[in-house]
């Protein structure tokens, strides 16, 4: 952008959309104080910090929409007593929101993909359903977040390693879960009539989605449903309400019609999101279908929609044109991806950058639309999975039990007389299993240079799936002290738990005398690993990184010993049992040991098993297992976070031996900070 402003001082409205200039704004702008009106958006090249806009005090609508733009949000603004609308969005703004609650006159306000930080201000959580709000997409403060309200866009506004369930607003039920006599659990399929009633296709049922939407709109999983989505955006210069959705007026001749007689429209941005998906891989469709022109060789001939697509946050199509690619008005075009599901969340976006029209056939006709979304997994599971099973909101924990019971029972198998593969084969295991070929592929023919580390259940092994998918292999050693009963015992327990701070497992595989399990990979190794192993390949931990080490270790303990529907007692947490994700966020791993907690008033008498170190003394003496034994070991490793040190190897000397011993002498002795 050339200096152009500075002789347009009597200029009252600027518009500079999807112009193809290049940043940062020129600072001349400022001079510009008769504005009233100031849209640019889409900039390239280089950005800027916030230009000087404070003598434009008369300003109505202010939109600085993907500009490149860093730095603070000007507190000056607020002395724009006659705006009405606000949109810094798509920007990569910080800092604390400005308080604007004088603004009584600001009915839209969007700030979405930003970095803003803090807490939601007390301004925002005091205005009700006549004032619009989008800030979706930041690092806000989840404690802050206000009470549900439909149009105050909440949508990934938190930091945090699971933006989607920080909010209660976001609908954080259990995927498998109980409503009336039904039990709902992870589904491998999502089917949407984006903008219209629920319709049959063949043997494929869409669920409905006819909300009307607005400027600014969170709408979230619903109880029946796993998915929700995410709407911003204001038609500009529309002085009617706009619809969200479109209807067809003409007839449709083209298969699966039914598909496209709705379309969810937005003038920004959409986002479909579901929940509770089966990890692995799927195959998206999506179904478009342009209603909205017209071919008549009339005005309404003359408009062009081109928007941008995004699967898992990766652009997947760029400047997508519907009447383009399906050559013509009035007919359907469905494109295919392929996406790789690893935190059994999938979200689809649909984001129009500015290109295009937006005054053909007439005024705020612009922006994404969406007829119809298909996504089913790839998985030879899937018709199996797709069964709702019908029983009493009490037998699904009970039949939970029997089958675990059942397989850590396992002993009675034990003989010889089968080979443990067809014995394995035998049990439901309730996880997938992977071909032996898989796993070689994957881990390289278990190539020394993928080995991340040993124990005594054997090797294990970092493995890329052709999805792309990261994988951790536990090999079973032949010399294994655990052997099948707990290789079973922790397929059975694990494929029925899925909690944040415990490690999922994504399968097994049994080839001959080959036991291997398949898990997700955690890229920062374990929690020893980071505490003890070499300097030159450790993470420096500061205070609140262990801190919340601690913290998610706790809440992962308190799933397994009160909140899941099987009480379990684990009985090996130690520092090498905790791995870490990018982000720090711990994980429980090795659950071989692991026991039922049948009756948590009742004391399970159990042969010892364990590592020395970390077990409680009335285990270690007397075979006496309670869920206490975990607390103490989780003591025991939180010891090991605050001094760096390990619980087994250290002690002046070697005497005492364990770092616990050592902690109580500098106790008694008033010299805790030796530690």
């Amino acid at each position: 952008m050339t200096d152009l402003f500075q002789s347009w001082n009597r200029l009252q409205i600027l518009e500079i959309q999807a112009s193809g200039f290049e940043g940062p704004i020129p600072s001349s702008i400022s001079t510009l104080s008769t504005l009233t009106e100031l849209r640019i958006s889409d900039l390239v090249g280089e950005g800027s910090n916030f230009p000087n806009l404070s003598s434009m005090t008369g300003m109505t609508k202010l939109m600085l929409r993907s500009c490149n733009i860093s730095g603070q949000i000007p507190t000056y603004i607020s002395n724009m007593t006659q705006l009405q609308i606000l949109d810094l969005s798509f920007n990569r703004l910080e800092g604390h929101i400005p308080d604007l609650g004088d603004l009584t006159t600001l009915g839209l306000t969007y700030l979405t993909s930003n970095f803003l930080n803090g807490t939601i201000p007390n301004w925002i959580k005091s205005r009700d359903n006549r004032f619009q709000i989008d800030l979706s997409y930041n690092n806000l403060s989840e404690h802050s977040a206000p009470s549900c309200r439909e149009n105050l866009n909440l949508f990934k506004s938190f930091s945090g390693r699971d933006n989607l369930i920080l909010s209660e607003c976001l609908k954080d039920f259990p995927c498998s879960k109980v409503i009336g006599c039904i039990i709902y659990v992870d589904r491998y399929f999502l089917h949407i009539n984006c903008g219209g009633k629920a319709t049959t296709v063949g043997n494929i049922m869409y669920e409905e989605d006819d909300n009307l939407a607005g400027a600014a709109v969170f709408v979230p999983v619903r109880e029946r449903e796993n998915w929700g989505f995410s709407s911003t955006g204001n038609f500009w210069d529309v002085t009617t309400p706009h619809d969200y959705v479109a209807k067809n007026v003409s007839a449709l001749t083209m298969k699966e019609s039914e598909l496209y007689t709705s379309a969810r429209l937005s003038p920004l941005s959409i986002t479909y999101y579901a929940r509770c998906l089966v990890n692995g891989r799927y195959k998206v469709k999506l179904h478009f279908a342009e209603i909205v022109f017209r071919d008549n060789r009339s005005f309404y001939s003359l408009g062009r929609r081109i928007f941008d697509v995004y699967i898992q946050e990766e652009l997947v199509m760029k400047d997508f044109d519907i009447e383009n690619t399906a050559q013509g008005v009035d007919k359907a075009v469905v494109m295919k991806f392929n996406a790789v599901v690893k935190n059994s969340v999938l979200m689809i976006r649909f984001y129009w950058a500015g290109k295009g029209t937006t005054a053909a056939p007439e005024t705020g006709t612009y922006g994404p639309l969406i007829s119809a979304i298909f996504v089913e997994s790839g998985s030879h599971l899937n018709d199996k999975m797709k069964m709702t099973i019908v029983v009493g909101p009490v037998v699904l924990p009970l039949l939970l039990i029997f089958m675990i019971l059942g397989i850590l029972r396992w002993k009675g198998y034990l003989g010889g007389r089968i080979s443990r593969e067809k014995e394995l084969r035998r049990l439901d295991l309730q996880t997938g299993f992977f071909t032996y070929r898989q796993i070689k592929a994957a881990t390289d023919n278990f190539n020394t240079a993928n080995k991340i580390g040993e124990g005594g259940f054997g090797l294990v092994y970092k493995g890329i799936l052709l999805d792309g998918t990261v994988i951790a292999v536990k090999q079973l050693s032949s010399k294994s002290k655990q052997g099948n009963r707990e290789f079973v015992n922790e397929i059975g327990i694990m494929s029925g738990l899925q909690h944040p701070n415990l490690v999922r497992l994504y399968g097994c595989c049994i080839a001959g005398k080959q036991l291997l399990l398949v898990y997700e990979y955690m890229e920062n190794n374990s929690l020893a690993h980071n505490l003890f192993g070499p300097a030159d390949g450790r993470l420096k931990l500061d205070w609140p990184a262990r801190q919340k080490i601690c913290v998610g270790i706790a809440r992962g303990l308190a799933f397994l010993h009160e909140e899941s529907t099987l009480k379990i007692v684990h009985r090996d947490i130690k520092s090498t049992n905790v791995l870490l994700e990018r982000d720090l966020n711990p994980k429980i791993s090795d659950f071989g040991l692991a026991k039922l907690d049948e009756d948590e008033n009742t004391r399970i008498k159990t042969r010892i098993a364990g590592t020395m170190g970390y077990m409680a003394p009335e285990y270690v003496l007397w075979g006496i297992l309670t869920y206490k034994a975990d607390v103490y070991s989780f003591g025991v490793v939180v010891l090991e976070i605050v001094a760096g040190k390990n619980n087994r190897k250290h002690g002046p000397n070697e005497n005492p031996a364990c770092l616990l011993d050592w902690a109580i002498i500098l106790h008694q002795k008033g010299n805790m900070m030796e530690l």
